[in-house]
């Protein structure tokens, strides 16, 4: 309350400094210096009639209007004059502005303001990031910071999962593989560096990132995310048995609230496999195939197995090529359209990343949330100029 106070006291001041010249009544600096002008030429006037320079009559006329000046001047001088119109409505306005001015100015900030607000530090504010600010203008930030601090293995730690959101997969790798070398060897930073292997090499285990995810399993035994990664390798290589039987071990010992357990039945869901094994199947009975899986069916991924590195790289052209048909019927898949930008730049096909970018923007045009998510990719891939 104080304080208030003390800023309607400081308010008052500034404006009555800058209005007190306006109520005041102005009286010329020269008054007195006038009446002795006027009294001497009073005086010349006497001699002048005194020695015949001037006739009576114009002597009588020039004492009387010099006469009406003095005393003009004598009442300036004194003071005694009245006030004009114009000073009166000047002092009005003065006073008014005085009184009005501060009871507005609070007014309209108890309307418009939030006085309950509570203070915030200079400092704190100068810290704080804007909510303006973009995440590729943060992103830029930290990557600034990694500049200049090469060596900084938490700066890699923070930028690795952002790369990964971002799409930008490559970069990805090399942040995780950064953090590794300077932070340490641990199984999750293993089995993280593998995850960004499988997702730059557009979801496929490939033998680098296996080696990662079978190293995590070395140092931790019960590391979850590598298990997972390892049961996708063998379901790419036709292995049906074997991802089954490690996606079903990690549900057997899972907990009720486990977030991972709907991607783990998800996963046996697509290979056919139920999430346990029902007493009564038979040993060595195959499991019936879904006839809702998403991806590559059972015979595809035992195809896959015998393939030589050529062949397969053809098959995932193939899959790729299904992918983008699929889409020219149904351009309203966002996800699908990631993939294939992803898919593209992974086969080094940029030109047609860029193709189908532009394709996605079109097909796109009308939900602003999917295309920015496909500008963020596109900028990630580096094919959005």
């Amino acid at each position: 309350m104080t304080l208030w106070f003390v800023f309607a006291l400081m308010t008052a001041a500034a404006v009555f400094a800058l209005l007190w010249p306006l109520g005041r009544r102005r009286a010329p600096a020269a008054a007195g210096h006038d009446v002795a002008v006027y009294r001497d030429q009073l005086a010349e006037i006497d001699r002048d009639a005194a020695s015949g320079l001037i006739s009576a009559s114009d002597a009588d006329t020039a004492r009387i209007e010099i006469s009406r000046r003095l005393l003009r001047a004598a009442d300036r001088e004194s003071g005694a004059a009245p006030l004009s119109s114009s000073t009166l409505r000047r002092r009005v306005a003065a006073l008014a502005a005085l009184l009005l001015l501060p009871a507005v100015a609070v007014a309209l900030y108890v309307t418009l303001g939030s006085p309950d607000l509570p203070a915030a530090p200079l400092a704190g504010r100068a810290q704080a990031p804007s909510a303006s600010q973009s995440v590729a203008s943060l992103v830029s930030q930290v990557e600034a910071h990694i500049e200049r601090n090469p060596d900084d293995g938490r700066g890699w730690e923070v930028l690795a999962p952002v790369y990964l959101r971002l799409g930008r997969y490559d970069d990805a790798v090399k942040a995780r593989a950064r953090a590794l070398a300077l932070n340490g060897e641990t199984a999750a930073r293993q089995a993280d560096l593998g995850e960004a292997k499988v997702a730059a090499a557009n979801g496929i285990v490939t033998a680098e990132a296996r080696q990662a995810f079978d190293r995590a399993l070395a140092l931790d035994p019960q590391l979850l995310k590598a298990k997972f990664y390892l049961g996708l390798a063998a379901e790419q290589d036709g292995k049906r048995d074997e991802a089954a039987s490690i996606w079903r071990a990690m549900l057997a010992g899972a907990p009720a609230d486990a977030p991972w357990i709907e991607s783990v039945r998800e996963a046996l869901a697509r290979i056919g496999a139920p999430a346990a094994v029902a007493p009564e199947q038979k040993a060595g009975a195959a499991p019936a195939v879904s006839s809702a899986q998403p991806g590559p069916s059972a015979d595809d991924m035992a195809a896959a197995a015998t393939l030589t590195p050529q062949q397969r790289q053809e098959m995932v052209s193939g899959m790729v090529s299904r992918l983008a048909d699929r889409l020219k019927t149904d351009g309203s898949d966002v996800e699908g359209w990631l993939r294939l930008m992803r898919a593209y730049v992974v086969l080094g096909e940029r030109d047609k990343a860029m193709t189908a970018a532009a394709d996605a923007r079109r097909a796109l045009a009308g939900d602003a949330d999917k295309l920015r998510r496909v500008d963020e990719l596109a900028k990630g891939l580096g094919i959005d100029g």
